[in-house]
């Protein structure tokens, strides 16, 4: 078995997470007793230990690496100069316009479209090849239209990008 974190919130479910560094957490609602928790824990090893394989993998990806000060304030530099132009060659094509276009320092997520179409990019979208940056782009832009990952967002992706499966992997790396 593995050692494990829980964390009491107001919360309705219990969940496992698996941090970079291969720590488990329990998210666990108030007053749950420690033998369900356990019993949860023991129900969900198998799929605990597939995580902890998965998040070693990607810390030895040439993307997942940590990065110098330096490094990062390229990568910023980069986004703020190749995203804006990139999203706006996309957004004519779709059709779909954004709010406004930032950049962000998100480790988990590399990019996000809010409630008022804004869009946010992680600068991390840098250190990945030019089709998978894209492919973030016309995700974002998508969720314009639609607010969900539904069968028609992925219908919208597909026909502005029909080989948008090969270029999500990518990022998974």
């Amino acid at each position: 078995m593995f050692d494990y974190t829980v964390i009491y919130s107001k919360r309705r479910t219990l969940c496992a997470e698996v941090g970079t560094d291969g720590s488990v957490m329990i998210r666990a609602p108030r007053g749950t007793p420690e033998k369900e928790i356990a019993k949860f824990v023991s129900s969900h090893a198998d799929w605990v230990e597939r995580a902890r394989a998965r998040q070693s993998e990607r810390m030895g990806s040439p993307y997942r690496r940590p990065l110098t000060e330096a490094e990062i304030c390229g990568l910023k530099e980069a986004a703020h100069t190749r995203l804006p132009p990139r999203v706006k060659y996309f957004a004519d094509i779709m059709g779909l316009y954004p709010a406004r276009v930032k950049i962000s320092s998100a480790q988990k997520r590399f990019g996000s479209c809010s409630s008022d179409n804004s869009l946010n990019f992680s600068y991390r979208l840098m250190l990945y090849p030019q089709e998978a940056i894209d492919y973030v782009i016309v995700h974002e832009l998508a969720h314009i239209r639609y607010k969900d990952h539904g069968k028609e967002f992925y219908r919208l992706i597909a026909y502005f990008m029909p080989d948008y499966k090969k270029r999500e992997a990518i990022l998974k790396k």
